[in-house]
């Protein structure tokens, strides 16, 4: 059955990024996947966020079909598709080309853990997938080995952009904003002097246990 209230929840938090400047133009895209329906409902491709209301969303199955909504999903259908398949905690995907974080990703260069917060709401540092094709399985599947290796919440894509996963649509839509924001710092901090890292991947592991 197809919920009007998902519908609503999707364009409502999208709308939030494009606000906070995670999304630009028509770029990004953001999901909710109904596991006991399994319906996945996701951002249409292409078109406007300032002309975007619920009835725009669109409702697929994993394999593409659409079930309801009168525009074309995403283009990057599949790298939500591909997530939810491959972990099972995740509900929502938020995928950005937030700059700061890009500019990272453009550098196939990973955010390190600069600071304590990274760790509760990222898993850790942001690593980095590499290069896919947009729009191929290949965007899923690099991305879900650059989350799962580690237990990581969101990564980047090289030369592309950001991924950010969550249980719940407000989840994922906060760990891409740390994404930016750490990135952002990072940015800043490697202009003006020398960075420091605050964990090894054995801290991080240990951390997590407690």
């Amino acid at each position: 059955m197809i919920r009007q209230e998902y519908k609503e929840a999707v364009c409502a938090e999208t709308l939030a990024c494009y606000r906070e400047k995670l999304f630009a133009g028509t770029s990004g895209n953001l999901s909710y996947y109904d596991r006991t329906e399994g319906l996945i409902y996701i951002t249409p491709g292409s078109y406007p966020y300032e002309l975007m209301t619920p009835d725009d969303i669109m409702v697929i199955t994993p394999d593409g079909t659409v079930k309801d909504g009168t525009h074309k999903p995403s283009s990057e259908w599949r790298l939500h598709a591909e997530i939810y398949k491959s972990m099972d905690s995740v509900c929502s995907v938020v995928h950005t080309h937030s700059p700061y974080a890009t500019s990272f990703a453009v550098n196939n260069i990973g955010i390190p853990v600069i600071l304590i917060e990274m760790v509760p709401f990222l898993g850790g540092d942001v690593p980095v997938a590499p290069f896919a094709l947009p729009g191929t399985d290949e965007v899923g599947i690099y991305a879900v080995k650059a989350m799962t290796k580690d237990g990581r919440n969101a990564c980047l894509m090289a030369n592309h952009g950001v991924c950010a996963v969550g249980g719940s649509l407000q989840q994922a839509h906060i760990r891409a904003t740390y994404v930016e924001d750490a990135a952002t710092i990072y940015s800043h901090a490697l202009s003006n002097g020398f960075p420091v890292v605050l964990m090894s991947e054995e801290m991080i592991q240990a951390m997590k246990k407690h």
